[in-house]
């Protein structure tokens, strides 16, 4: 008798808390594509990573602000790296977006940079 009621209330459980990751995760994906498609640079990031302040630094040099996201900072930042893996490929830091176009991360930047093709993207906002 026992382990049925102990059978139902994890069956219970499953069936309350499912949708609530469910939920989550849509959550997160939603946030990602925001900072994405909302800011004319984003940068995900992590506030100790070498190669995210090299990317925050040329930016700096250009005079260029982009929306930040320490996922360091935030509770739900490995779940942010998920989804950033899901739509890019690739969970490392940091992650640099224009006009909503990947760009990479900060060698890609500073390629970017020196080819000119950073000047196209943000000259086409």
């Amino acid at each position: 008798m026992r382990s049925i009621a102990v059978t139902f209330t994890f069956a219970i459980l499953l069936f309350w808390v499912e949708p609530l990751q469910i939920h989550a995760n849509n959550s997160v994906s939603a946030f990602v594509q925001n900072v994405i498609y909302s800011n004319r640079i984003a940068l995900f990031s992590k506030s100790y990573c070498p190669y995210c302040l090299r990317a925050k630094r040329m930016f700096a040099e250009l005079n260029e602000q982009p929306f930040v996201v320490e996922l360091d900072l935030r509770d739900d930042g490995y779940q942010i790296q998920g989804v950033l893996l899901d739509l890019i490929g690739r969970r490392t830091v940091p992650q640099i977006f224009v006009n909503g176009k990947h760009i990479g991360g900060s060698d890609d930047l500073s390629a970017a940079i020196q080819s000119g093709e950073l000047q196209k993207l943000l000259s086409a906002s």
